[in-house]
């Protein structure tokens, strides 16, 4: 018997199905006629409709002809193009990669749509200019190449005011927020305000890979001044001009502003970085012909025992404890050296982050507080180098000639360190002087080598971009308020374990980056999955912790997939 509620029922369900994959949902505005094409986030510039132009004001404030938004997208790569075929010759490719950033920059302040379609699409080509290594220049120039805000700035200057200060940003909703103090900006030191480059850089890479809605993420400087005297007594200078808060003062800030954020928005991700490297570090042991089982057993040495590096150790500390239940023995075999050799217990002043990783005197026979980084590898003889320093060429020669001599059937090297000129060694060094048969990766954009008999020295760029935008996107979608150690052991070890024995095999250890979304969906389930394991999973939406609980693998990947923002133009509806 026919059932009108029945079919009713269905044909709603199957609505909601073809609209929510098909039809982009309108958008709800406040705005009218010429403040629409002046704000980034809803100017559709030439793509406006007739109907659109005509009920919003717009009529007369464009050009006659509607262009759609497919050949937008053609006109815009093709004026990159262009920018490409005529800058080819130049031999300062400082200059080139600004110029690339700027033509992105100014699209970017005028149609965000386009821009995130553009560098979706694009995103092996423009990866390196929206973050590393261009960011870098970027931040070095930031008081000449800024045009117009993005983010927002505190300061020291605004102790006591940021509670109000937070209602400022226009965007109702905030689901992501990438902080920096501008004091450590890859490898190039205090750059002060300038560093705002980089929160800006991530979270554009962050939409691209992850899918966040670009209207709801919020970079952030924190600007308690600079220590960094060149920019103190530049009359440009956008910052405060004055010496670095530390301590009680520093911290004051931090908590005022945390405390303004999350009565905001209580469920708002405030990142930070590590385990793209713990990921790297898990893939090694499979490309040494081993089980990840086996990564306890591994020898790494840590060049680098500032923030990334004690970040990275820890991680992979966590790591072993998780696999072999064992908190005491875990650090043995790591081995942590600073700007003054081998950290050891003997050593005065030693920094408290640091003594979980210092050695016992004698662990291994003639190691000695000190031991210059040759001396490590020629006793320990390691599996892994890996490089957290900041200091360009400390891999030398006489020690990836010592890595080669280490006994491991596959030694790793990962020159972690950016821009390019920090960089622990070159790929082209890491072959010739460890062997072609080492993996190598690094946190600079290396090409791959050319070797022997036709065989290529493969280069894994070891970038954040392919953990931390599934990490940010897990929580947000598991609704947890927190990332628990065992969510960012879960996102490293799917990461490790997304590649395939073939790739393993060649050296590979990270995938392509014209899979991140894949990757991204893939991280983000394990994420969600980690966080109702671990019961701080609090729901997103409609969608509740019981039912996270109950989803397959299968199902959390897809649920995750179907949260993931598209750069499409939604209708603008006028709101009354």
């Amino acid at each position: 018997m026919w059932n009108l509620t029945k079919f009713v029922a269905s044909r709603l369900s199957r609505s909601r199905r073809f609209f929510s994959s098909v039809i982009p949902r309108p958008c709800i505005i406040q705005k009218r006629g010429a403040d629409i094409l002046h704000d980034p986030w809803i100017n559709k510039e030439t793509g406006f409709p007739l109907t659109e132009r005509n009920r919003l004001g717009l009529r007369g404030l464009l050009p006659p002809r509607v262009i759609s938004f497919e050949q937008q997208y053609a006109r815009f790569m093709e004026s990159y193009r262009s920018l490409e075929k005529n800058t080819v010759s130049e031999s300062d490719t400082s200059h080139v990669a600004l110029a690339k950033w700027r033509i992105l920059n100014r699209l970017h302040d005028r149609n965000e749509t386009l821009y995130f379609r553009v560098l979706i699409d694009n995103i092996k080509d423009f990866a390196p200019i929206i973050y590393t290594p261009t960011v870098g220049l970027v931040c070095q120039n930031y008081s000449g190449l800024f045009r117009r805000p993005r983010g927002m700035y505190f300061s020291a200057k605004d102790k006591g005011e940021m509670m109000s200060m937070i209602y400022n940003w226009p965007a109702q909703k905030v689901d992501m927020i990438v902080l920096t103090d501008g004091s450590r900006i890859l490898g190039l030191g205090d750059l002060g305000v300038h560093g705002i480059g980089i929160p800006i850089g991530k979270l554009d890479m962050y939409v691209a890979a992850a899918g966040l809605n670009p209207q709801r993420i919020l970079p952030v400087m924190l600007d308690v001044g600079t220590n960094n005297l060149k920019l103190i007594e530049d009359p440009l200078y956008l910052g405060l001009r004055q010496p670095r808060l530390e301590g009680e003062e520093y911290l004051s800030i931090i908590d005022e502003f945390i405390e303004a954020v999350l009565t905001r928005w209580p469920k708002a991700i405030v990142q930070g970085t590590a385990g793209v490297a713990l990921a790297g570090l898990l893939g090694t042991v499979r490309a040494q012909g081993r089980s990840l089982d086996d990564f306890p057993n591994q020898k790494i040495v840590v060049v680098g025992a500032g923030s990334a590096g004690l970040g990275v150790l820890s991680m992979a500390v966590q790591a072993v404890v998780r696999m072999t239940g064992n908190a005491e023995t875990a650090a043995q075999n790591f081995f942590l050296l600073d700007k003054d050799g081998l950290l050891t217990k003997e050593r005065k002043n030693l920094d408290p982050a640091a003594v979980a990783f210092a050695k016992d005197p004698g662990l291994i026979a003639g190691l000695r507080d000190g031991d210059s980084l040759l001396e490590v590898v020629k006793k320990v003889k390691p599996d892994v180098l890996l490089g957290l320093s900041g200091v360009g060429g400390v891999f030398n020669e006489e020690v990836l000639k010592a890595l080669r001599e280490s006994g491991s059937n596959r030694p790793a090297i990962f020159a972690m360190s950016n821009p390019t000129m920090n960089a622990e060694c070159t790929a082209v060094e890491a072959f010739k002087h460890a062997g072609e048969n080492i993996v190598f990766a690094s946190g600079s954009p290396f090409e791959n080598v050319q070797l022997g008999n036709g065989k290529v020295g493969y280069v894994n760029q070891a970038n954040n971009m392919y953990l931390f935008p599934g990490i940010g996107l897990g929580a947000l979608l598991s609704g947890a308020r927190i990332i628990t150690d065992d969510m960012l052991q879960a996102a490293a070890e799917c990461l490790a374990s997304y590649m395939t024995d073939q790739d393993i095999e060649k050296g590979i250890l990270y995938p392509s980056i014209n899979s991140i979304r894949d990757i991204t969906a893939e991280v983000g389930a394990s994420v969600v999955r980690a966080a109702v394991a671990e019961e701080v999973a609090e729901g997103y939406g409609k969608v509740d912790p019981e039912e996270l609980a109950y989803m397959s693998k299968e199902e959390t990947v897809e649920y995750v997939r179907r949260n993931m923002w598209y750069p499409n133009y939604s209708p603008l509806v006028q709101q009354k």
